[in-house]
This record gives C-alpha cells, structure tokens and sequence, in this order.
C-alpha cells in the first residue's frame, strides 16, 4: 500500500520565474526532482511536492496560465490585509503564487530597503501558514529556505495549538548563514509574535528571523557536509555556533545539485563548438572564439584562467587580483566575468589596465558569455573565503574547466584534489599561489590535463542523490518521529 507526504517548499525566488542568485536553481530544480521520485522503500511512500513563491512585480506578467485559488485576510495591527494565492505549473509541479500589499509594493525582489523586505517576507513566510488553513491539500511538512521564509517555521512553533498545523513538521534549508534577515521586532510585533525567550540564543539574534527558524525548524540543512561541520565552529558560525551545538543532532548537510540538461556541453547554444567528456579537445574552438572576441593571443597552449560570479569580498575576488601579480613569470590569460562591489570592480579594471596583453575585466552580468567561458576556459578560480555549496565549480568540471578552489564548504566536497580539480589549504594569496601553479604544471602534460577533464565531466552533480537524502528526512519526520 502506497503513503504520500505532501511537502509545501517555500522559498523567495525560483527558476524559471525569478532569478537573483543560486537559491533560484534549488528552488527551481529540487521540488520537480522530489516530486519524480518513486518507491522512496518497501511502502511505496511519493511525495507531492508544491512550490511556492511570493509574487513579484517581476513575474506579475509572466504567468499567463495563472488561476486564483483563494483569497482571505491576514492580521496585521489587527486589521486584516488581503492575501491572493494564484495557481500555475510547471511541467506537472504546482506552483502557488502569493500576492498582497507588502509583496506587489516592493520594487524588486530584494531591495535595498531591509526593513520593507523583512516585513515583506513576514507577510509571506505567515501567508503561507493561514494558506493551510483555507486549502483542502495539507502539507506534512513546510520546507523553508533561508531567512526570507523561517519565520514560517518559527511561527508554526509558536502557534502549534492551531487544528491545521498542528502535526506540520518543518525543514529549514541554510543556504548562506551571515545573511540572518536584520532585526525583526516590528515586523514580529506587528504579525502579533514574540521574540524568541530562549537563553541559548544569543541575545542579538532572538528576534532575527533565521536564528528564529534554526531554533524553531526540526531539522536543519546546511547545503554541504563540510558547510555543516562548519557553521559549528566560530569562524563560520557567524556568532550562532554555541547555540547549534545544541541543535547539531538536527543538522544534516545536504550537497545542491545541478540541473544537467540546463547544463549540458552538448547541447548548449551558446558554446561555439559543443563536446562531449570523450572529445573535450573540441574545447579548443570555443577557447580561440573568446581569445577573439577579447583580443587576446589566440596561443591554443597559453592557459585562459577565469572567474565568473558576484564580485564580492566573500568570493575571494581580491586575493585573485594579488595572485595573479605573483605569478607573473608564467604564461597565462585571465578574463573575470561579474559585477557587485564596486571597489572591487575597479580592481578588476586596474588590473586589466596592469595586464593588458593578459586581462580582460568584463564587468556585468552575461549568461551567454559565462557559458562560453566554462565551455572554453582551461582553468576555474574560486578562491571563495566562505562557500556554503558553489554551483559554478560543479558547471566548469561539467564542462570540463578545471577548477583551482579554496578547500572549504562545498567546494571541498565536490572537488576532488588532483583529480578533478585542485583544492588549496588557505584563503591567502600564497596559498592559491601554490593552487595554481600545481594546475599549471598539469596543464602542461596534456594526457594529465585531459585526464582531470574527463574525471570532472564524469561527476554525477546531479538532483537525484540530493533529493534522495531530503526524502528521508521527510520519511524520518512524518514516519518516525
């Protein structure tokens, strides 16, 4: 006899209906997965699995087979705000979209207003919960994600004495910890909720919506095994590690995946030359079309170094700047594709203008130029001083760009060191100093070089396993607990 445990996986953004950073590819990807799984064991248990999202101006007009569903009040300061829940698919996933005041006022997805964005995802994250209660589906478990929506989790908590959730488990997926949501008080003592009281919790952070979640959620998942040890620690526990401590039976890291049809040298359109793990020599096309179309050398044997992302102190941008100077005496390219801090930027442009026969600075945001970039570069720099998971270094081995990363977080559970890639100890400029000479003198012996290609392009980065590890918790929280 089949069971069924119905998840409602909540999130800011998703792919393809808006996209701001990598929590759109989870959120875009991950529900479908879990969705397609079958015979999760010997009961035959499924899950239906419904995404939902708050909806922003900027998918307003992107959903033209959008249906409402139901629409009630929410109270704030005792009046009630109206709520819209609209229905859409995609490719077979339920999606619900919800609307009111605090959502279709704000300008964009996240702005630069953090107090309009925190009551902007307390009305959602608290939005959803009274959704349960107007709907006949009924979730068992809520998964949230990030501090946008953890106060959902912390709200379940704190009104457990309600009919309809009061057997709702939660999850709460970490994605990037420093980022705690800011202080809540108004927005908290407007929806009618307390500060957390627990001693535990460091002062500072009892009314922050993401150590509220932590407090709150049954289970904590940080998004890499490694991620998980270490927001244990004080260098990346960002002032929490004391208090998930205590909660460090509940954590489970969990490894994100990649959509790897979306990412798929070939069938990739905007690859000069598509290629294969057994033919990744046709690289080469692609890597003279960019040494082309930025003036480069076009010197099949010179090594094109780049990086492509958020230009951002956290990225490890800067060490890469001094890196760089310290390997002057060999031969090499480097394009960085990106944009963020500005300081950073000009960086970028400085060192093009230090390097000029050697730099390109390409500073925006080009999906089509990333691509090619990983399709054609021959080395993949991510210093990064943090990474809780990292998606592009998983895309540049699919891609068979081998990638040179600091070993922490999930860059340290996906590369391999020498054979996929090369994992450096420290986030100093010495240390990558040694990362990239070693891929340099690799890269001078081709069948070495083609070797850590083809081991990279074998790697199943895949949603399968991932999803598989989120479907037993859930088995474990409705079954078990």
């Amino acid at each position: 006899m089949s069971e069924k445990i119905n998840i409602l996986f909540l999130a800011a953004e998703a792919e393809p209906f808006v996209k701001i950073g990598g929590l759109a590819d989870v959120a875009g990807s991950l529900p479908q997965v879990l969705r397609r799984l079958t015979s999760l064991d010997s009961r035959g248990i499924t899950l239906d699995v419904r995404l939902m999202l708050p909806r922003h101006q900027v998918i307003q007009g992107m959903t033209s087979d959008l249906h409402p569903v139901v629409e009630f009040p929410l109270l704030r300061n005792g009046k009630g705000i109206p709520v819209q829940v609209f229905e859409t698919r995609l490719k077979g996933l339920p999606v619900y979209l919800i609307d009111g005041a605090p959502i279709s006022s704000a300008s964009s997805v996240y702005t630069s207003d953090q107090a309009q964005d925190r009551e902007k995802y307390a009305f959602f994250s608290l939005a959803a919960l009274e959704f349960i209660r107007h709907s006949e589906w009924k979730p068992d478990i809520i998964h949230a994600n990030d501090w946008h929506t953890a106060l959902a989790a912390y709200a379940l908590r704190s009104r457990q004495s309600k009919a309809s959730t009061s057997n709702v488990k939660t999850v709460l997926t970490v994605h990037n910890l420093p980022y705690m949501g800011g202080d809540g008080s108004e927005a908290l003592m407007s929806y009618g909720l307390l500060p957390i009281e627990d001693a535990a919790l460091p002062e500072w952070a009892k009314n922050q919506f993401l150590p509220m979640g932590l407090w709150s959620a049954n289970t904590i998942v940080p998004v890499s095994p490694t991620y998980a040890r270490e927001i244990l620690t004080p260098e990346f526990g960002c002032g929490l590690e004391s208090f998930l401590e205590t909660r460090s039976n509940c954590i489970t890291g969990i490894l994100n995946g990649l959509d790897m049809n979306i990412w798929n040298p070939e069938k990739d359109q905007y690859l000069a030359a598509r290629f294969t793990r057994e033919n990744p020599e046709i690289r080469k096309t692609n890597k003279t079309t960019i040494q082309h179309a930025f003036d480069l050398k076009e010197e099949a044997r010179t090594p094109l170094l780049v990086m492509i992302g958020r230009i951002d102190h956290q990225k490890g941008v800067d060490i890469t700047f001094e890196t760089l100077g310290r390997i002057a005496d060999r031969e090499w390219q480097f394009i960085i594709l990106g944009s963020g801090d500005s300081i950073l930027e000009n960086g970028a442009r400085q060192m093009q203008a230090e390097f000029p026969e050697q730099v390109r600075a390409v500073i925006r945001y080009d999906e089509a130029l990333g691509r090619l970039l990983y399709g054609g570069a021959d080395i993949f720099l991510m210093p990064s001083r943090y990474e809780p998971c990292g998606l592009t270094q998983m895309i540049a081995m699919r891609y068979g760009c081998v990638p040179v990363v600091h070993a922490t977080g999930g860059l340290k559970d996906t590369v391999r060191d020498g054979e996929t890639g090369f994992l450096f100890p420290d986030a100093t400029a010495g240390s990558m100093e040694e990362g990239i000479r070693q891929a340099l003198t690799s890269y001078a012996k081709p069948k070495t070089w083609k070797e850590l290609q083809y081991q990279g392009m074998r790697m199943d980065f895949s949603w399968h396993r991932s999803a598989r590890q989120y479907a037993r918790i859930y088995r474990s929280l409705v079954f078990d607990s």
